[in-house]
């Protein structure tokens, strides 16, 4: 039978950006060496002479156990797990890569966050359509990399379907500043996770047009709403959506300028178009790629989601902010149940 990774044992950590840095750190500090693989060979090269990650995460040291590597058989070699952390439209293309260098016992997890849009599938989905039938696990929550980089108490969520792998994964990742949950509702985390981008922009938008509290927090809550109702719809709990990596992680990515897409927002509301919206954001916006797949299965499976939907329609389609707000504030009365 498989055995919990030891002090002893690697862990690759695939994806060399900022929360693939910050996680490879976070296990480091709990006494397992870690090799931590990025595509670009230069990058790798700078973050080897120099000590950390001068581009994604330059406020964090990389601890001596973290080694740095732009080969993949390297990485995975003797690796008990394998922790993608890369954005979600190269999910697929990077697990394809993995593939060949996995062990039949290799576990994999993975921080990616939103549907895949040529298809509409979840991340857990898309593992399994690559790897097939391996012990699979997401992280998610409400975490920003430079704080778990340099040492910020976090709580975060590991979900599974194989409990055994959720709580070793658990109990690698926490240490006296980081805890990390575990659950099985792995659907859900990920639609919490996926929806929460695009609410965020939404938020970001309000705040950049200067509208209050009032408006920031009922966004927030309808958000959560239209969250729920997606959830619930593809089969997941409802309760999952009250943690972590729902509710938890949808205030933080829509009140604090950490977050890509609420600085995107922020440019929407303050009169900048999409592009121009996007200019001084170096990485991937993962909630403009969100709004058009979250919309997309919401439309499949007949789901309400009005927020999103206007978010979509500023950012694709032309639609004015203000007129994005006024549709939303002239719908018809309902229960807020509903």
């Amino acid at each position: 039978m498989p055995t919990a990774p030891t002090a002893h044992e690697p862990i690759a950590v695939i994806g060399a950006g900022s929360w693939g840095t910050a996680l490879a750190i976070q296990l480091a500090r709990t006494g397992h060496p870690v090799r931590l693989w990025g595509r670009d060979a230069a990058q790798i090269d700078a973050m080897r002479s120099e000590g950390r990650n001068r581009r994604y995460l330059p406020q964090a040291p990389l601890p001596p156990a973290v080694a740095v590597t732009a080969s993949l058989a390297a990485a995975l070699d003797g690796a008990r797990d394998a922790l993608v952390a890369v954005p979600s439209k190269a999910l697929r293309e990077t697990l394809e890569r993995l593939k060949p260098h996995l062990d039949s016992d290799t576990r994999v997890a993975w921080a990616s966050k939103g549907f895949e849009l040529a298809t509409g599938l979840l991340p857990h989905q898309v593992a399994a359509a690559v790897l097939g039938a391996r012990p699979g696990a997401v992280l998610s929550g409400p975490t920003f990399a430079h704080e778990v980089g340099i040492g910020l108490p976090t709580a975060m969520t590991v979900a599974s379907a194989d409990e055994r792998f959720a709580r070793e994964l658990a109990q690698a990742l926490s240490g006296p500043n980081f805890r990390a949950y575990t659950q099985s509702d792995i659907l859900g985390v990920e639609v919490g996770g996926a929806v929460k981008n695009v609410i965020a922009i939404g938020a970001g938008i309000a705040d950049g047009m200067g509208f209050g509290a009032n408006t920031r927090v009922a966004l927030i809550t309808r958000g959560l709403a239209e969250m729920l109702r997606l959830g619930v719809k593809l089969g997941a709990r409802r309760e999952t959506f009250m943690g972590l990596a729902g509710l938890g992680d949808l205030v933080l990515t829509c009140t604090d300028d950490q977050s890509r897409n609420r600085r995107f927002g922020l440019a929407l509301g303050r009169g900048a178009d999409p592009q121009g919206a996007r200019a001084g954001i170096e990485q991937v916006i993962e909630g403009v790629l969100a709004a058009r797949t979250v919309l997309a299965v919401a439309d499949a499976h007949a789901v309400d989601m009005p927020i999103c939907r206007e978010v979509h329609r500023v950012v694709y389609e032309g639609r004015e902010v203000r007129a994005a707000v006024q549709a939303l504030m002239s719908r018809e009365v309902r229960a807020e149940t509903e």
